[in-house]
């Protein structure tokens, strides 16, 4: 089925971060910081693939996932929906199924064997493919994607995402000098917005969280040389 009347999207905002947070998907940890994938440290984590296991809250957010992208970009806006290998392939399936339309997935690399094929399923050229992962940080390797999926002669134009970090500037310019419209549900803002109404952690952790998403690379330049 799909939804068209929902929140407006300051209301799916909220929600969604209260839903991540009900889940224990968003760890903060200041004292002991994360070691992002960047190698960098970060007081903050998520993990939304927790969210396959919770059937009424990847219901909803997959609902607002959709209906984000069809007010944003259209309702007749996509012929195909790709997940990203591994975490944006259920998520894709989600969506493609609200909106009844094929679905794909996009390998990160050839598979090294049979057709060494990045993309597994049916896309055709001149197919309208929307991008579906469960989150971005830089925007990079949604490039990367979109690129595989343009290889094929289709174009790619969107990619949507539950959470967006939304603390690096640089994010929706590199996707946008590649032509690439990001949409998504929330940001660390609003989770930490939520956490405070919360009271969900102790006031020094929120105020840690607070001072490295007001400035992420000083925050973490200082705990380099610490």
């Amino acid at each position: 089925m799909i939804p068209t009347s929902y929140p407006d999207s300051t209301e799916m905002a909220r929600l969604t971060a209260r839903m991540l947070l009900e889940i224990k998907a968003v760890h903060f940890n200041a004292t002991e910081p994360f070691t992002l994938a960047s190698g960098l440290p970060s007081p903050t984590y998520i993990d939304c693939r927790k969210l396959i296991s919770y059937p009424r809250i990847r219901t909803t957010l997959m609902d607002f996932l959709t209906v984000t992208v069809m007010r944003e970009a259209g309702f007749e806006a996509f012929d195909n929906i790709a997940g990203g290998e591994t975490a944006g392939i259920p998520f894709a399936a989600m969506v493609a199924e609200r909106m009844a339309l094929p679905m794909t997935y996009v390998r990160k690399k050839p598979k090294g064997y049979g057709r060494n094929a990045r993309i597994e399923g049916e896309m055709t050229e001149g197919q309208r493919v929307l991008l579906v992962e469960d989150l971005t940080t830089d925007g990079g390797s949604k490039i990367s994607f979109v690129d595989a999926i343009r290889d094929t002669g289709a174009t790619c134009a969107h990619t949507a995402v539950i959470f967006y970090y939304g603390i690096f500037p640089q994010t929706e310019k590199t996707l946008g000098d590649h032509g690439v419209t990001l949409h998504s549900l929330c940001t660390w803002w609003d989770v930490l917005a939520e956490a405070k109404a919360q009271n969900a952690f102790d006031t020094e952790t929120l105020t840690e969280v607070e001072a490295f998403l007001n400035a992420p690379e000083a925050w973490q330049d200082a705990r380099k040389k610490s």
